[in-house]
């Protein structure tokens, strides 16, 4: 008994440090001409105080109406929930019902840019279904302010696509899509075909999965890491990444749901600290693990008195590789900066090393 409560002694605290905290902010009616939406924000953007990649995410049909919660029920916002660590602010809109005004989203963006510190070189856009529908209407409308996109069973009313072709887009559709025929999306590459050479086009069709079976792919590492492997300085598309029908059937596979800790909170005009709105707090039957709140008492109340080191994450680069350059360990580096050795790194992202 007295060797367990040692070991458990020593091991307690790593589990604990190594805890990711999300905070997800509801921001209601306070954009012009906008929807209302989620921020996700990882603890790392207080602590490295540096600009953040960011991930639009826009939601099928399902998740259309006015109560904000339903966007938690699939998506990169229940990813997170469900355990996964993305290290980038996600803008999550809720499109009340009918398709999704590319204006309407970028007042949203517009708003996020001017009250967080975002890297605007590594803006994503990632969407399925009607989201899907609204990622290429919206890439296609701002295609020189997108790093990359990927659409899921999508397809499109609009006419022009020749801006899709200066983007990395990853295009992917079941053969067995009743929902939305895999003819949208092939109509689609077909007319950025015609605007002329498509080198930053991926398009993969899924043999035998259906409209649904596609929301496994928000549940992929391997999703985030090809979107962050993006940036406006490199216009190359990565294709050293694949993901298959096998990966995405194992989506849900080595999910840790104790992994991260979600605090829900309103949002205010401000983006300051606000108080969690109990009224329209997530329901139970949403959240896929309970919420809790951080006590105000554990916020850091005076700057280190040495200026921390950070090393930028460039390509190719590997926590055991970073570790070996500044001559530490990959276990230090994950209690500096509150990840997994399992975490994706992402071109451009700032790692604590001292």
């Amino acid at each position: 008994m007295k060797k367990t409560l040692i070991i458990w002694a020593i091991l307690l605290p790593t589990i604990l440090f190594s805890q990711k905290e999300y905070t997800f902010k509801a921001y209601r009616g306070i954009v012009p001409d906008g929807y209302n939406f989620w921020v996700s924000i990882p603890d790392t953007y207080e602590e490295q105080k540096e600009k953040m990649p960011v991930i639009l995410f826009l939601h099928g049909h399902s998740l259309c109406g006015s109560d904000l919660n339903r966007v938690r029920k699939y998506g990169c916002l229940d990813a997170i929930s469900m355990g996964r660590d993305i290290n980038a602010l996600i803008i999550a809109p809720q499109n009340p019902g009918p398709p999704w005004n590319p204006q309407k989203i970028h007042n949203v963006f517009n708003w996020v840019k001017s009250h967080y510190a975002i890297d605007t070189t590594r803006i994503y856009v990632i969407g399925m279904s009607q989201g899907g529908y609204g990622t290429f209407d919206y890439v296609a409308t701002y295609p020189d302010e997108i790093a990359a996109a990927m659409a899921l069973c999508g397809g499109s009313a609009r006419r022009d696509f020749c801006g899709l072709n200066r983007v990395p887009l990853w295009i992917i559709h079941g053969t067995a899509d009743r929902d939305v025929p895999l003819s949208q999306s092939q109509k689609i590459v077909d007319a950025m075909k015609q605007c002329g050479p498509t080198k930053l086009l991926r398009f993969d069709k899924f043999k035998g999965v259906n409209h649904s079976q596609l929301a496994k792919m928000f549940y992929l590492d391997d999703t985030y890491r090809w979107l962050m492997s993006h940036t406006l300085s490199n216009r190359e598309v990565n294709k050293e990444i694949h993901i298959t029908e096998t990966d995405m059937g194992a989506a849900y596979q080595n999910i840790d749901r104790t992994a991260n800790t979600i605090k829900v909170e309103n949002g205010s005009s401000k983006s300051v600290q606000s108080t969690e709105n109990t009224q329209d707090s997530p329901k139970d039957t949403l959240a896929s693990k309970p919420e809790t709140k951080t006590p105000a008492a554990q916020e850091p109340t005076h700057k280190p008195a040495a200026k921390p080191t950070y090393h930028t994450v460039k390509k190719g680069d590997t926590l055991y590789a970073i570790a070996r350059k500044y001559h530490t360990t990959v276990e230090k580096l994950c209690k500096l900066n509150h990840i997994k050795e399992t975490s994706i790194l992402s071109l451009g992202q700032k790692i604590k090393v001292r």
